[in-house]
């Protein structure tokens, strides 16, 4: 088996070259240069001839066991030759560990990422805290990216309204209903913000919304063809007040028929309980030699010779407990 550099063990697949690892204060330092081919401006992607300088970048790696890692690398700032365009210098990023305006590295960021898509932004933070993860939840909501709006709208579309503040700013948010996923946010709930969306992604044929006239306003102007329905949650809300209201209106009747059905469970009499026959014991050697031994002993119990039965005799004795006198 042929043996691993640094190099492998750290930046798999990444054109850097280890200059030394070092410990300061529980963390792992690493100081590495960048060894890859010269980038391409950001603007104009012409790739580079001249080397203007280097600096030295710092950044947060993914921890190694429970130790920290700091890496601190160095890269190379380019000048773009070509004369049409602005930028005069530009730094390097190194493929698979560096991105611009970051200071961790792109497998630290994705981890980041992947936990606050999962929690949030006060637990994701407390997991990265017990992960010895130098991340807030400001730091970790900015990382998450909103999905891109396809150019159509779904087959059916499901709508309805969300509170970003409770009582105070509402938004509307657009849902495939056949995959389960959030397809737009809306910025508010109004009929003319949901009319321009449906406008500028046509393709509805389903539409499940709530009750809220805006949105059936919206429909009506911008996908006048669609289907509308009711949601489940509001199908279920009109049922149990309709029947709320139906019961209320018959309570009278319904107060009788349960005083009816009250006093006829009284008329009726109680049966009586089977008497079941008793169990009768199977005839075995244990259980006939135990009815012999309690025979025998009513026998001697009934007799004048019982076993543990005081007779008198010649010389009585007087018992201390009680005061009275036997005949042993």
């Amino acid at each position: 088996m042929a043996s691993k550099t640094v190099e492998d063990v750290l930046f798999p697949g990444i054109d850097v070259r280890v200059e030394r690892v070092s410990d300061s204060s529980g963390s792992l330092v690493v100081e590495a240069a960048s060894t890859g081919r010269p980038g391409r401006c950001p603007d104009c992607r012409k790739r580079a001839g001249r080397v203007h300088s280097s600096y030295q970048r710092t950044l947060e790696e993914r921890p190694l066991g429970s130790r920290r890692v700091v890496v601190r690398l160095r890269v190379r700032r380019y000048f773009c030759d070509r004369g049409s365009c602005s930028r005069r210098t530009f730094v390097e990023q190194v493929g698979g560990l560096t991105e611009r305006h970051r200071r961790s590295s792109v497998g630290l960021t994705g981890w980041l990422r992947s936990i606050a898509v999962e929690l949030g932004g006060r637990p994701a933070a407390r997991l990265c805290h017990r992960l010895r993860l130098a991340a807030g939840r400001t730091r970790l909501l900015r990382l998450l990216k909103a999905p891109a709006v396809p150019d159509r709208a779904p087959r059916v579309l499901g709508v309805d309204e969300f509170a970003f503040r409770k009582g105070c700013t509402y938004g509307t948010v657009l849902v495939d209903v056949e995959a389960g996923r959030v397809v737009d946010v809306l910025p508010d709930r109004t009929a003319e913000t949901f009319a321009a969306w449906l406008g500028e992604h046509p393709g509805a044929e389903i539409i499940c919304r709530d009750r809220a006239t805006a949105y059936t306003k919206a429909v009506k102007e911008a996908a006048p063809d669609a289907l509308e329905l009711a949601d489940r949650w509001h199908l279920l809300q009109n049922l149990s007040a309709a029947v709320e209201k139906t019961c209320h209106q018959h309570r009278n009747c319904l107060r009788k028929y349960s005083e009816e059905e009250t006093e006829a469970q009284t008329r009726v009499p109680e049966p009586t309980p089977m008497q079941l026959p008793p169990a009768e014991l199977p005839h075995t050697q244990i259980i006939e030699r135990t009815r012999h031994r309690y025979g025998a002993g009513l026998g001697l119990r009934r007799g004048p010779g019982r076993v543990g039965v005081r007779r008198p005799c010649d010389r009585p004795v007087r018992s201390r407990s009680a005061g009275r006198s036997w005949v042993l």
